[in-house]
């Protein structure tokens, strides 16, 4: 069992999990890329019935009886959630308030993986964005 708690951007919608502990999926498809402007999405399998949300919710059917959850307010990503897997929702991982409690443990549909990930480590590193910003007026 593991109790998890995470919220959207802007802190409008919030959820709250209490139950066993899903997949932890790293998403290659092209539709998990396009949806999140991202090579990819992290995802925490929840149990739907266990999951409580707190906001209001827009829901866009990206293929037939496959849901994406957003918030209104800051377009946050929220969840996936597909007839093709009934008792299970995934969370999108950066929303969780402890985001060191996801832990991948399979990455999925490898063949839509973008190429130039394999090179992340081998590029310099920073702790900041690298260049600092223009001043502001």
């Amino acid at each position: 069992m593991v109790e998890l708690n995470g919220r959207c951007l802007c802190g409008a919608v919030t959820w709250h999990y209490n139950g066993p502990r899903g997949r932890n999926l790293v998403c290659h498809c092209e539709s998990c890329q396009r949806a999140t402007s991202a090579p990819f999405a992290a995802f925490v399998g929840l149990d739907p019935n266990n999951l409580t949300w707190s906001g209001k919710i827009n829901h866009y059917e990206s293929s037939p009886k496959t849901w994406r959850g957003f918030c209104p307010a800051c377009g946050s990503r929220l969840y996936f959630k597909s007839a093709k897997w009934p008792g299970e929702i995934h969370l999108h991982s950066s929303t969780l308030d402890d985001r060191a409690a996801y832990q991948p443990d399979q990455e999925v549909v490898c063949e839509e993986r973008i190429g130039w990930l394999d090179h992340l480590p081998d590029i310099p590193k920073h702790n900041s964005f690298g260049a600092s910003p223009e001043p502001e007026d």
